[in-house]
């Protein structure tokens, strides 16, 4: 606790902690700007050329590296970071193009089974092309090897520490 005697320069320490330091702060908004606005980027860019959105070309994507084209919904939606309301209803949009399919899974009918079609597939296939150039454009080519390296493993340490039970 503070009083009014105490002197500037311990008031000011005391509360350091709460405040990011100048280039704490520069750095905090980079990665805030670059978090908002590179998803918006590809989300446009799937949008205008294959009639997708960010969400749904992951899913697909997800689903063409599963074995048998195949995963349970709450994987699927824990994979997209998605919750398994909002994947329900993207899964349900994705059906009526004739993408996936949805059926119980026969391990335990309690859950239930996305199955990428043959249709989902190719739409997958020629939406990569485009996709993979923009990513490349936007973030591999910008980067050298050896630092798209430490920002992918810079990136895991942060998502480790979201995702850990330690909140």
């Amino acid at each position: 606790m503070t009083t009014q005697d105490e002197a500037p320069e311990a008031q000011a320490d005391e509360h350091a902690d709460l405040w990011l330091a100048p280039g704490e702060l520069a750095s905090w908004l980079s990665v805030v700007r670059l978090m908002t606005r590179l998803p918006w980027a590809i989300d446009a860019q799937l949008q205008r050329d294959a009639d997708l959105s960010m969400v749904e070309y992951m899913a697909l994507a997800m689903l063409s590296e599963a074995p048998e084209w195949t995963l349970r919904m709450s994987v699927l939606a824990e994979n997209t970071s998605t919750s398994l309301s909002r994947l329900s209803h993207m899964v349900k949009r994705l059906e009526s193009r004739g993408y996936v399919r949805r059926e119980p899974d026969p391990a335990d009918g309690r859950f239930t089974n996305a199955i990428l079609l043959p249709a989902g597939m190719s739409k997958l296939e020629s939406a990569a092309p485009a996709h993979v150039a923009y990513v490349r454009h936007l973030v591999v080519d910008n980067l050298s090897g050896e630092r798209l390296r430490r920002l992918g493993q810079d990136a895991e340490r942060i998502l480790q520490r979201i995702d850990s039970p330690a909140r």
